[in-house]
């Protein structure tokens, strides 16, 4: 199979990132790629899926990382997994001899490990520049369920019509399950049994860089995670601060230690940026010097300075972010050409144990088994995102009123950038906008 061939065919199907922003997994593949990188860091505490789904589908998704390197031509395939995840790691050894120029790289417990410029650089040794693509190092970067629906996509034609969630903290059942794309948080968090306190909180994507849902949200392609949090937990209080709060909060008890730039992942591996300097000039409106605000353009909102490092409980990934987006939207694009540092020699000792990390944010109690279970959960109606990537939105191909089977196209790929949509369920077209289709089951 050609890169042609094998993009088509996950581009259609619908493959792409199935965790943070879902980038179309067709657009990164490459002849420029002379190191392909399988992302199992798992990066946020208490997410299980990417180890689960490995352990269970071990031989099929090697298989596939495989093929995908000899696609493209590259010359090493790298699984990047915690040493801590054991029993993955022997599901993998059971097959590597298989596998000719794939190697195992075990990662130690520390956040952010799964940010992919991170994970290259502990994996393969290289430095992506600030700003830059991680091909211009060489390198492709795919997490385990991207793979797993590429298998999908190549050998069994079965379009991404589902998705994995881990459900944890605050319910009777932990656990991963299966649910269709388009159904709700309330139907994925049901799964889990009861919700063990009142009026809870639906925290979703993981507690560093997630983001308070709502009960009738839909699952999308990217949807990896559900903490189920009372309204009174740290992380919820946190969500819920007014950036004009928190600048004026930073502007009276800032006291300057630097803790937040000592301990930034991306600082550590040479990027200019620096949170202590951004605080400082942003909390006494110091404009002076627009460094600060520009390099904000390189903060990667892991969310270690805000969630962690700062000992004044302030807010520098919230604001690095407003700036970032205000910025943006003034179409101000960020400084070009820069290249990076030297890595710090102090990087090794400024690494975020998680274990340290979830008892900082109070999580380590729900800390527990989230056994997997992959039997497709049923639903009635679900409403389907026709944006569930980076790039354009698929162009809806059905009416109201049309029947569709489960995993037929219902929005096709739109010019530029941009994937297929499939339906998840077998019924009938209710609602066709410019944003959703909603399906109506049998």
């Amino acid at each position: 199979m050609d890169i042609k061939e094998l993009q088509k065919i996950i581009q259609e199907n619908g493959v792409v990132g199935a965790g943070g922003a879902g980038f179309p997994t067709y657009a990164k593949l490459t002849d420029k790629a002379d190191t392909i990188l399988m992302n199992c860091a798992e990066c946020e505490p208490l997410l299980k899926l990417h180890q689960q789904l490995l352990e269970k589908h071990a031989y099929e998704i090697m298989k596939t990382f495989h093929m995908v390197a000899e696609t493209v031509g590259a010359s090493e395939a790298i699984i990047g997994i915690k040493k801590a995840y054991v029993q993955t790691v022997k599901a993998l050894q059971q097959h590597i001899e298989e596998f000719p120029n794939m190697r195992i790289h075990l990662l130690d417990e520390v956040y952010p490990m799964g940010d992919e410029v991170v994970l290259i650089y502990e994996a393969t040794g290289r430095v992506v520049r600030p700003g830059g693509l991680p091909i211009e190092q060489g390198v492709a970067v795919f997490n385990v369920e991207t793979i797993y629906n590429i298998y999908r996509a190549v050998e069994q034609s079965c379009p991404v019509t589902d998705k994995y969630v881990t459900v944890v903290a605050e319910v009777s059942r932990p656990v991963t399950v299966r649910v269709p794309l388009g159904c709700t948080l309330d139907e994925v968090v049901a799964q889990a049994g009861e919700a063990t306190v009142k009026d809870p909180v639906y925290f979703v994507g993981g507690p560093m860089m997630g983001h308070i849902g709502n009960g009738s949200d839909p699952v999308t392609k990217t949807t990896n995670a559900v903490l189920v949090l009372p309204q009174d937990h740290p992380i919820v209080m946190k969500k819920r601060r007014t950036s004009s709060i928190d600048l004026k909060r930073a502007a009276s008890i800032c006291c300057h230690c630097h803790t937040c730039t000592d301990l930034c992942p991306r600082n550590n591996l040479g990027h200019p940026i620096d949170p202590a300097k951004f605080m400082f000039a942003a909390s006494n409106q110091d404009f002076q010097d627009l460094n600060p605000y520009l390099d904000s353009s390189f903060c990667s909102s892991c969310g270690v300075c805000e969630m962690y490092a700062c000992p004044q409980s302030l807010a520098p990934r919230t604001l690095l972010a407003d700036m970032k987006g205000g910025l943006r939207a003034k179409g101000v694009r960020p400084p070009q050409g820069v290249q990076p540092k030297p890595v710090q020699e102090s990087r090794e000792y400024r690494k975020v144990p998680e274990e340290r990390l979830m008892a900082r944010l109070g999580l380590t109690k729900y800390n527990t088994g989230a056994p997997m279970d992959e039997t497709l959960v049923e639903v009635s109606k679900v409403t389907v995102l026709l944006s569930q990537h980076i790039g354009a939105p698929a162009s809806a191909i059905v009416k109201v009123g049309d029947t569709v089977e489960r995993g037929q196209m219902i929005a096709q790929p739109a010019q530029g950038l941009s994937v297929g949509i499939h339906a998840s369920i077998a019924g009938k077209v209710t609602a066709v906008t410019p944003r959703h289709i909603v399906i109506a089951g049998n």
